[in-house]
């Protein structure tokens, strides 16, 4: 009985996998047309084209009847008509744990540079998974401290809120992304390089981010030679793999460059099924993948960490109203603009503080720095609405004390508001700037109320 067991068990194991495959009916540019495949294949299921020169994969995304239409994660060079696809099944997972950090991967989640410990996978994460219920999520928990200026003062991050980094090509938006990395208080970087130039990724990798910001970071690469399909996949395999991080206990910093990029690849994969043009040619699948990447992003249940977003939104022509930037604009709690006029005056990070806000505020600063970055910004903004007339020497100096108090803040406050890609500085240290250079400017002491009242309740003798 026993032999006969172990017989039947070692049959069971010798024999091989059931495969569904299905033939290639027809080729139209990029899109393969399949048939048989389509009572076992649905939209997202992966596929492998076999040639006589080795086999190419693809992904299903759209099905008209009994033809289903593939696309590849590459090119369909040497493909014919009459080829054998074959249904991958269980290839839409990835399987991240902890020898992930420093390392980076592909959109696939395929190592391109060594581990730096043994590949332990512990259990597989979807690639495309459902955004957390409304009521399934905590709250947006306490300020994440980035020790650079401009974004602790005026713009500050909490854990869990989402970000957008909205910028012009050039502007010093990847050099930013980098000072996050090195600087942000998490637990782990997750980084996804979407559609990016080749060239550059190992300069972001050696030179922007460094050692100290690759030791706790993992990065997801797809440049922008790459198919479509990668570049999409890049995306939702950098969300993934901070997803799993977040499910650890972990807090995650997620910085995501570019969700234009990745809007693209879904504009020239919602053409080829067929989608019709709309908003600047972007087909209506665009609007309804954006909130869904975006939303995978926030605030963990209660037993898990959070994912900490920053979205990169490279604007058209630098119209901060185009079709992407306007959506993602209304999804995120909050935005960054970077100005190439300032970055033009050698100020970095190139932030426009009038432009950019955060939702998080006032709740996410002391009421004492709340007063402070108020008061701040207020005299910020008189600068720029009299900027022409000044430069110009249409301004007397003494004409008007708002004006003058303004002009003296900004121009302590400009060069203090620039920042190197290694300088770090302390919050309480950059409001203690703050506060001295709004007192030094002649302008109305923003803490004087404070101050009384402290002291009125120090006279008061305890009942």
């Amino acid at each position: 009985m026993t032999s006969a067991f172990a017989n039947l068990q070692k049959s069971i194991y010798s024999c091989a996998s059931a495969k569904i495959s299905g033939t290639v009916r027809s080729i139209t540019g990029m899109t393969l047309t399949v048939s048989g495949l389509e009572a076992m294949a649905a939209i997202g299921s992966q596929c492998r084209v076999h040639t006589p020169a080795g086999h190419i994969d693809g992904e299903v995304v759209s099905a008209q009847g009994s033809d289903l239409c593939v696309l590849p994660f590459g090119t369909w060079e040497g493909v014919s008509v009459g080829n054998t696809v074959e249904l991958i099944e269980h290839d839409d997972m990835v399987s991240p744990d902890d020898s992930w950090i420093g390392t980076v991967v592909d959109a696939l989640g395929r190592p391109l540079t060594q581990y730096t410990r043994a590949r332990r996978p512990r259990r597989k994460t979807r690639f495309r998974a459902n955004p957390p219920g409304a009521f399934d999520r905590k709250k947006v928990g306490e300020k994440l401290e980035t020790q650079i200026k401009c974004i602790d003062i005026f713009t500050p991050i909490c854990r869990g809120q989402r970000m957008g980094v909205f910028a012009g090509s050039g502007v010093g938006k990847s050099t930013m992304m980098a000072m996050l990395a090195r600087n942000t208080d998490a637990d782990v970087i997750v980084i996804g390089l979407i559609g990016e130039r080749g060239r550059e990724v190992q300069q972001f990798i050696q030179e922007d981010l460094g050692e100290e910001g690759m030791a706790r970071a993992v990065v997801v690469v797809s440049t922008g030679d790459e198919a479509p399909l990668l570049r999409k996949q890049a995306a939702l395999t950098t969300t993934a793999i901070a997803e799993y991080f977040k499910s650890t206990g972990k807090q995650v910093l997620l910085l995501l460059d570019s969700v234009t990029r990745f809007a693209m690849a879904q504009r020239e994969i919602g053409l080829a099924r067929g989608e019709p043009p709309t908003l600047r040619g972007y087909p209506p699948s665009v609007f309804s993948e954006l909130p869904h990447l975006l939303e995978r992003a926030g605030p963990g249940m209660a037993a898990e960490g959070d994912i900490t977003g920053l979205y990169t939104v490279l604007v058209d022509g630098d119209d901060m109203n185009e079709p992407i930037a306007d959506a993602v604009r209304g999804i995120v709690d909050g935005h960054l603009v970077l100005d190439r006029r300032i970055a033009e005056q050698g100020r970095f990070p190139a932030i426009d503080l009038q432009k950019s806000l955060s939702r998080m505020l006032p709740g996410c600063h002391s009421p004492e720095e709340y007063e402070i970055t108020k008061v701040a910004r207020k005299a910020l903004g008189r600068y720029a609405d009299m900027e022409d007339l000044i430069r110009l020497g249409a301004y007397k100096a003494g004409s008007d004390p708002e004006t003058d108090q303004a002009i003296t803040f900004f121009r302590a406050a400009s060069p203090f508001l620039s920042q190197s890609r290694g300088d770090k500085t302390p919050a309480a240290e950059g409001f203690a700037d703050t506060y001295r250079m709004i007192l030094e400017s002649g302008i109305d002491d923003p803490l004087r109320s404070f101050f009384e009242e402290r002291a009125r309740a120090e006279a008061t003798p305890a009942q």
